[in-house]
Parts: C-alpha cells; structure tokens; sequence
C-alpha cells in the first residue's frame, strides 16, 4: 500500500470515528425526576366550645325550658361547629342540681347556663369549685367572679296581659295559678292586675300556688279551681300549656306563657307572653370566644325585644291594642314604668310613694300582693 493509499484510509477512519463522537454528543439525557412535594398538613381545627344548659323541666313543656332551649338552638345556628352543646333536662332544684352542674363542669364545659332561681345556691357553690369555667344563673341574684346572673323584666308582659284581661273579662275576676311566692312570681301577679284594673279598677285577681314549676295536672287544677270561682280570664306563671287548655274546656279565656302557645287551644288564647332567650345567649357566647366576658347582673326585656306579646287575638278590642302600643313604646323609651307609685298592697299599706320609680332593689324585694289580689302571701311557715 502506498504512502498515499495509507494516509487516506487513516483519514476516512479518523472521520468515522469523529461521527460516532458526534452522534453520541446529541444524545440527550433523560432528566432525573424531581420528588414529589411532602402534602402539607392542615392546621387542627380548633376544639369546639363546650357549653351547657340546666333545665328544671322537660324540653317538650311547651314554655319555659322550651324556650330556653330555643335559644340553646339559637346559639348552634350562629355558631355552628365552633361551638358543642349539651342538655340536661328535668333536673330538681337542690342536692340534684349541684350534682349535675358539678358533673358538667368536670366533663369541661366552660360556659354553663342554669335556669331556674332554685339552682341559685348550687350553681353559686360549683362556680367557688371552678374558678378558670364561666357560670351564668337565670332569675337569681348572687355573683362571683365567674358567675353572671341574668333575668327578664316578665313583669312588663305580665302588665301588657293584664291590659287585655281587663277588657275582656265578663266577671271583674281574673285567675293566676302561681308556682312559688318568690319576688319574680309575685311581680307578675301584682303587675297583671295593675294592667286589668288601669281599665277597670273593680277588677280583682284570684290567686292559687302549685308549689311546682311544672305538673299539668296540678295546674289545671288550679285553673279549674279559680273558674269554679268567678274568673274568666286566666294567667300562670308555671310552664305547661296545663291553663290554657283548661280555659278552653270551660269557655274561658287564658294566655300562652313563655312562649307561642295560639296552637294548642285556639277558642281561648288571648295572646301569648314569650321571651326570646336566643339574643342574649348569642352574645354571651359570642363574648366567651372573644374573651370580654364578664360577670355581673343583666336584666333585659321589652326595650331589649326580649320580652315581648303576640298573637293578640282578633276579638281583643282595639282600645286595648292602642294601649299595649303605647306601654310598649313607653317602656322602650324610659317614658313608662310599670311599678311607679303610688303602689299600695292588699292590706292597704303604701308600698311606693306617688311618682316614685322602683327600682331593682325594690323589684328584688317584693313579697306582697298589690291592691286587688285577694288573699295572703304564702309564707312557708
């Protein structure tokens, strides 16, 4: 082979290989695949609040366990899953009640609501057990640092009521069968009946004691008892729709209490006395979330829209509309106070002075009956 013929099979093979080179350059790598991120974990979402209720009847009462649980429904419809509830139904005032209320604030409920004046000492001794829960009594009186009370001004329906009985009633007789003679029952009796006789002042009011929040049968009885003796329209302050089912079987007239009892006996509902707890839990949780609750007394009613009168009948007369409009817009606006002297008792004895406003001491201490009730007081003795 000549120089020639060498030098160009060197050069053909050195360009062979220079391809193979080059074509193994433009190879491109298949990129190596990142790692899939870690999923981020979702924050926990925040324990509800557990809340409770203590109720001395049964949620069916159709008064006012009833409407206090309306307003525990109340609460769960605003706050939905922030917030757990809990009920503990038919509870007796005394030994039983501390029992239950202790045994909620060891399960962790940090707001409990009692409700019912007879759970007064036993919320006041469970609250001393627990200072770091919250506490909140219905109709009571007593404070502590943890422990708030609230009420309803029941007295300023219980007027709006009497001013109704007073152009209905036939016989100048009007029927209240009471639960206990305790300062808030007596109030509403005494108010009733300055309704009715600020329309006629011959109106007089009967009065019969169950000793009971709630046993139909008992009241009944006492309603029946008090149409045997003249009255024709009939109020309670106990809980069932007992009354006004009795007033309908004799062809009287009687009130829903608590709340919205037209249903149950049409004929003879005249209007129905309610209080709309749900406002005033709502802003009372509300204030637990956002920690400016605090103790104290809160005492709301018309002015407030908790308290309030409906269902008027359509035979009530129109003067008696007018009037009712009235005494509520006077109450809204300070211009009208339904235990304004002069307030003179059954015995004749002045108990507030002409042109003298009561106020909550004076509310807190009433143990009479007004100028027109008949009969005495109990005194327990």
């Amino acid at each position: 082979m000549t120089d020639l013929a060498r030098r160009a099979l060197m050069q053909a093979a050195a360009v062979a290989l220079a391809t193979v080179a080059l074509a193994g350059c433009g190879k491109k790598e298949e990129p190596t695949p990142a790692p899939a991120p870690a999923p981020v974990a979702e924050a926990p979402k925040p324990a509800p609040l557990k809340l409770a209720w203590v109720y001395v009847g049964p949620v069916g009462d159709a008064g006012w366990t009833f409407a206090h649980d309306l307003g525990r429904k109340a609460v769960e419809a605003e706050f939905g899953d922030k917030v757990a509830t809990t009920i503990v139904e038919k509870v007796p005032e005394g030994a039983d009640a501390e029992r239950v209320i202790r045994d909620l604030a060891a399960q962790g409920h940090k707001l409990i609501f009692t409700t019912s004046f007879g759970f007064m000492e036993p919320t006041l001794k469970v609250a001393e057990e627990f200072p770091d829960l919250r506490f909140e009594h219905a109709t009571g009186y007593k404070t502590a640092p943890n422990l708030a009370v609230y009420d309803n001004r029941f007295y300023e329906d219980a007027y709006l009521a009497g001013l109704i009985a007073g152009h209905m009633t036939k016989t100048k007789t009007l029927g209240f069968v009471a639960s206990f003679p305790i300062p808030e029952v007596l109030r509403n009796i005494n108010a009733f009946t300055l309704g009715a006789r600020s329309v006629d002042p011959a109106i007089r009011t009967k009065v019969v004691w169950v000793n009971t929040w709630f046993d139909p049968p008992k009241e009944s009885d006492a309603a029946q008892s008090l149409i045997n003796a003249g009255a024709d329209v009939l109020l309670q302050n106990t809980d069932s729709t007992a009354v006004l089912q009795t007033a309908q079987k004799n062809g009287k007239f009687a009130f829903g209490w608590d709340s919205d009892m037209s249903a149950v006996a049409p004929d003879a509902h005249l209007a129905s006395v309610i209080v709309d707890w749900g406002p005033y839990y709502v802003s009372r949780v509300r204030a637990v979330i956002d920690g400016s609750w605090s103790t104290g007394r809160r005492i709301w009613g018309v002015k407030e829209g908790q308290a309030t009168i409906v269902k008027i009948a359509g035979g009530v007369p129109e003067a008696a509309r007018k009037r009712i409009d009235e005494v509520k817009a006077g109450l809204k606006d300070g211009s009208f106070a339904v235990f304004t002297g002069p307030i003179v008792d059954s015995s004749g004895k002045e108990r507030l002075a002409a042109g003298v406003r009561a106020d909550q001491d004076w509310h807190d201490k009433v143990d009479f009956y007004v100028q027109g009730v008949d009969g005495q007081v109990p005194t327990g003795k």
